[in-house]
């Protein structure tokens, strides 16, 4: 069975038509320091497809008017439009219901909303929130005012020097005071692909419910909120090639009639009155105000895009350039990669040794190549391997061996030149 896999595997990277998806994609064709762009910095943020930047485009040149209630067309048009995302989205991640899928800004507005909600009517003093040693710095703070405000205990799942979950630790951790476990999919800084799907099954054996942090899973694999059975599941948009200001924050229906309102005002009212005013039913009662509409709008379009291409493709190229770069970094005198993952997506995080790594990205974007530098807004990820930061290079399917070999030759170029100083 595992030779099967790796031959099909092995054959949807050889059909995979990189340099015909790179036209799709116009900031790939620009210079930068008088060098071709060589764009790793994907967890950071997507680039644009020219299908969905034209979708902007068409947005604000022939529909723009605001959603819901608007009898006249073009208010229509857009309504339509943007519910058609909603439910995009809802195949998309195999939702049941569309009414599952609440618009949000992006990831932190997501979790925001859950921790200020959820933690309104369910957490009280003395109980506990899990969260891992790997978790973005947006999957702690909200969790942690949270405790700080109802005299709750943060708890950490700690992880092993490859990156990985101590899970034997993470079951002695669920208690009867365990409320809700807060889990990212994949770590932003060291690719590690998390067992959700076993996590999540943990938990609910105590009856603890789940949020998963998807942010960084949505971009590189398929995933299927029903199959994972996860309670709450969210991210960003621009992580996935689409608009900026655009997230998703997904929740079971039963739990979102549960949930207390978050933001309150236009659009997620059925009555208003002075004496008591009714709210509408999820998800507009948690989507406060004027949302960003083309931006979900871009969101479908950009979900629809990678469909077309195949997530499985997807899968296994970027796997392919995971296991390319790996080897050709490896090779690099004084270079350690941080995160050794059995399962990873496309993500490295490395150090050279005796150099900072700001000097490192700096030398690099001279070269053409962009790169993540620093603590990647998990400081106490940081902490557990006593660095201030790394170099993340972090790859899409657009991205291409070539580039890497440039990128790793760059590398060793930056090194010699510090050396030499």
């Amino acid at each position: 069975m595992e030779q099967l896999t790796l031959t099909k595997n092995a054959e949807e990277v050889m059909l995979f038509d990189v340099h015909k998806i790179r036209k799709d994609f116009p900031i790939l064709s620009r210079m930068v320091n008088d060098k071709p762009l060589i764009y790793f910095d994907n967890g950071a943020t997507t680039q644009k497809p020219k299908q969905v930047i034209d979708a902007i485009v068409k947005y604000y040149t022939l529909q723009n008017a605001n959603i819901h209630r608007g009898v006249h067309r073009m208010s229509q048009d857009a309504t339509d439009e943007y519910e058609n995302a909603r439910i995009t989205v809802q195949k998309h991640i195999g939702a049941k219901y569309e009414h599952e899928i609440i618009f949000t800004s992006g990831t932190t507005d997501s979790i925001n909303l859950l921790a200020s909600a959820f933690g309104k009517k369910y957490v009280n003093a003395g109980d506990e929130i899990v969260v891992s040693e790997m978790e973005h710095h947006s999957n702690i703070l909200p969790w942690q005012q949270l405790c700080e405000e109802k005299n709750a205990v943060l708890k950490v799942i700690p992880i092993t020097d490859s990156g990985e979950l101590r899970m034997d630790e993470y079951k002695k951790l669920l208690t009867a005071k365990t409320k809700l476990v807060a889990i990212t999919h994949v770590s932003n800084t060291l690719g590690t692909v998390n067992p959700v799907k076993e996590m999540i099954a943990i938990a609910h054996s105590k009856n603890i419910p789940v949020f998963v942090d998807g942010a960084q899973a949505i971009p590189h694999m398929k995933v299927d909120v029903q199959d994972l059975d996860a309670d709450f599941y969210c991210f960003s948009g621009h992580k996935v090639y689409a608009p900026t200001g655009v997230g998703i924050l997904y929740g079971k229906e039963e739990w979102l009639k549960k949930l207390p309102n978050y933001q309150v005002g236009g659009g997620t009212i059925k009555t208003v009155s002075f004496n008591k005013s009714e709210y509408a039913e999820s998800p507009l009662r948690f989507e406060a105000g004027t949302p960003n509409i083309e931006g979900g709008i871009g969101l479908a379009v950009a979900l629809d895009y990678i469909n077309a291409i195949g997530l499985e493709k997807i899968a296994a190229y970027e796997q392919e350039l995971l296991r390319y770069a790996t080897e050709k970094l490896s090779a690099i005198d004084n270079l350690r990669i941080i995160g050794t993952a059995k399962e990873k997506a496309s993500v490295i995080s490395f150090l050279v040794e005796g150099i900072h790594q700001l000097d490192i990205g700096v030398l690099l974007d001279a070269q053409g190549v962009a790169v993540r530098t620093g603590h990647h807004c998990t400081q106490p990820l940081m902490a557990h391997y006593q660095i201030p930061g790394t170099v993340r290079a972090s790859f899409s399917f657009y991205n291409t061996r070539e580039e890497i070999d440039i990128f790793s030759n760059a590398i060793v170029k930056s090194i010699n030149r510090i050396n030499k100083k």
